[in-house]
């Protein structure tokens, strides 16, 4: 597991180099992160097909990069009427969500 799971260079240019900014946006990333995984596990196309695009925009703010590539993957997957999430994709969100959580975790910003 390594930082790469946010890009910190991404982040600082985000918050204008804000120290407090971008802890304030890891701990509700985080927060976040945890929401819309649950919704994404929860079943229903809709509601994790909207998680999963939320979660996207979120981890592209913070650059979460694998995050969103999986959310995306998930969010694609929920639009075929019927459709549900593979397996192999729910897994590469969740490692993902994990990773870039134990980074915030490790900057002392978790929720």
């Amino acid at each position: 597991m390594s930082q790469t799971a946010i890009d910190l260079v991404h982040l600082a240019r985000q918050s204008g180099g804000d120290a407090e900014l971008e802890r304030e946006l890891l701990t509700l990333f985080a927060q976040q992160c945890a929401r819309q995984l649950r919704a994404i596990h929860a079943g229903d196309a809709s509601v994790g097909r909207d998680a999963a695009h939320t979660l996207k925009g979120a981890a592209r703010a913070i650059g979460a990069w694998q995050v969103a590539e999986a959310a995306d993957r998930i969010e694609q997957q929920l639009t075929v009427v019927g459709a549900a999430p593979r397996e192999d994709a729910l897994d590469a969100l969740t490692l993902a969500a994990a990773e870039a959580r134990a980074v915030i975790s490790r900057l002392d910003c978790a929720a």
